[in-house]
């Protein structure tokens, strides 16, 4: 397994909180279940129900939590592949809660995700250099296919890959080389944000830590922010420079990273620090689990209160 590049996490006391880039109000988002006689929804699941944070520009902010907790349907709801109940998302001051058509995709130039699954990600019926150059072609950004050819070559070269396989099809690389081909992808348009929605979670332990330095290199190389949805705590705790925690479709606490492993306020929070593997044996034969029951719901009127300097919890 390759070494893990210093930790971006001691960089957070270093960034400026410029005006966030990324600002969310508020956002809920409802989903009807079953349906009645006339066709209506029977019951409501609260996906997201009243979730607020901003990301400054550079910066990488951690949303972790159980599955189920919300979190991927909050990135979902940010690159508006999901239309939300209520709420504000603004994105570099504009409003693009309701945003449509060319308005929205000129938001999605400097909006990018890096999905789950490398595989299901990418048309196994296209070559691997029209996927990652099709973006440039719909957004007028080459002029020809000899262009488009070159400006695809730069970017496989960018994120580890021999040009020479831009011809062939997604089922001929292993999980890691199409993962880096779908960050090839995202970072084509030169975004601003990306949302990496668990982009290491499909893939073997030997090949995360390369795909985690790739996005550092690429963070410092193009001053990229961040959104980055895990569950893996200690990635996490090592690449970003704060942590938002999730559960039932709240966020239960969020803070800088180190602040909120050193001294974490909620009990959910502190349940699933936990619960991390220690990769020492006697460490993790000695350490005790702190138990959380998962029927506990946050009261409606719970709100996050700053507990030390930018770290707030849900009391």
């Amino acid at each position: 397994m390759n070494e893990l590049s210093p930790s971006a996490a001691p960089a957070a006391a270093r960034l400026r909180r410029a005006p966030p880039l990324l600002r969310v109000e508020n956002l809920v988002k409802h989903f009807g279940v079953g349906t009645d006689l006339r066709g209506r929804p029977t019951h409501t699941v609260k996906a997201v129900d009243g979730v607020s944070f901003d990301v400054a520009p550079g910066e990488i902010l951690g949303l972790v939590g159980e599955s189920g907790s919300g979190k991927s349907t909050t990135g979902r709801l940010v690159l508006r592949l999901e239309n939300p109940t209520e709420g504000s998302i603004q994105f570099e001051g504009q409003e693009i809660t309701r945003l449509k058509g060319s308005n929205l995709t000129a938001v999605r130039k400097k909006l990018q995700v890096v999905f789950q699954d490398p595989y299901s990600s990418l048309n196994p019926r296209m070559r691997v250099g029209e996927s990652v150059g099709e973006p440039l072609r719909v957004h007028g950004m080459v002029r020809g296919k000899n262009e488009q050819r070159d400006r695809v070559a730069a970017l496989f070269q960018r994120v580890g890959l021999d040009p020479r396989f831009m011809d062939r099809f997604p089922h001929q690389f292993s999980g890691g080389q199409r993962q880096r081909i779908g960050i090839a992808r995202a970072i084509a348009l030169g975004p601003k944000m990306i949302v990496a929605d668990e982009p290491i979670t499909a893939l073997d332990v030997s090949i995360q830590a390369q795909i985690i330095n790739l996005f550092l290199d690429l963070q410092e190389e193009m001053g990229m922010s961040y959104l980055f949805i895990a569950h893996d705590l200690g990635m996490v705790r090592y690449l970003c420079h704060r942590v938002a925690v999730m559960l039932r479709g709240r966020i239960v606490e969020m803070g800088p990273t180190a602040s909120v492993f050193a001294n974490p306020q909620h009990g959910y929070t502190r349940a699933l620090i936990s619960a991390a593997p220690i990769p020492d044996p006697d460490r993790e034969a000695a350490r005790q689990r702190q138990p959380f029951d998962p029927n506990t719901a946050p009261p409606p009127e719970a709100r996050l209160t700053e507990v030390e300097q930018g770290h707030y919890a849900l009391v």
